[in-house]
């Protein structure tokens, strides 16, 4: 049975070996953006609630049954991640990695949801955790949000 996990506008929904990653602002301006295989950019202002669904979800029995059945003790390492890039021009911060969304893309797109491989969470986490603890130097003031 799936485990559902939600903080702020972020939902991970974890089964077996993969998390589906669900944000509350689809179709807006703000949602993820995917590209396919390559990556994904999540808004700068979203960064501290991702970085806490990541972590609960970390907790959670089927993320430990999911580490135990790959069987690669250097499963769920950072090096998998990009180091996280902020662009200016539009307040999002982007990780080349291994995140899926739907059908190949050429180039990020704004999605609803996105699945990650629930070994590769803990890898992200501490990318976007040290990413967040030099500080958001090149990050402008947060939009309002529209809702």
């Amino acid at each position: 049975m799936p485990t559902l996990t939600t903080v702020s506008c972020w939902t991970i929904t974890a089964s077996e070996d993969i998390a589906c990653v669900t944000h509350a602002a689809v179709g807006d301006y703000w949602a993820p953006r995917v590209w396919s295989g390559h990556g994904l950019a999540i808004a700068g202002t979203d960064l501290a609630g991702f970085e806490k669904v990541l972590g609960e979800v970390m907790k959670l029995p089927v993320y430990w049954q999911a580490r135990a059945r790959c069987g690669d003790c250097g499963a769920g390492d950072a090096a998998i991640w990009s180091e996280p890039r902020c662009d200016p021009d539009d307040d999002f911060v982007y990780l080349s990695g291994p995140c899926r969304a739907g059908e190949p893309t050429a180039g990020y797109r704004p999605v609803s949801a996105f699945t990650l491989d629930l070994v590769n969470l803990r890898g992200l986490r501490i990318r976007i955790a040290a990413y967040r603890a030099r500080g958001t130097r090149g990050l402008r003031a947060p939009r309002p949000r529209i809702t």
